[in-house]
């Protein structure tokens, strides 16, 4: 079974940055697709950005020139390199493993607020 271990969440002023980091075990890093989601109370999670173990990305129209996703084979780990953050990102934040229907990290908070 997958585990998936995020941190790097937290409190950052509009305009700021946050990297996220997602430690994958290692059989499948090597095999899955990965991805951030997000999401508000009261308010289905959703889809943040992928990649593919390809390096192919995708991302919601939303964070599109602000957040940037990537992979690090050596390390087994997912970063979500977020810049320019607004109040509407608040939210918590969880690494995915193999799309909807796959593995699931514990969730880390972002809040966007001065």
């Amino acid at each position: 079974q997958a585990q998936l271990v995020e941190s790097g969440g937290g409190l950052v002023q509009p305009g700021g940055s946050l990297r996220l980091s997602c430690a994958a075990s290692g059989s499948f890093f090597q095999s899955y697709i990965m991805g951030w989601y997000r999401q508000v109370p009261g308010k289905q999670r959703g889809f943040v950005a992928s990649i593919t173990t390809g390096g192919i990305t995708n991302y919601l129209d939303s964070v599109k020139g602000r957040f940037t996703i990537s992979r690090d084979k050596d390390k087994n780990t997912v970063y979500l390199q977020m810049n320019s953050l607004q109040p509407g990102d608040t939210a918590v934040y969880y690494c995915n493993a193999g799309g909807i229907i796959g593995f699931w990290g514990q969730g880390t908070q972002v809040t966007v607020s001065s």
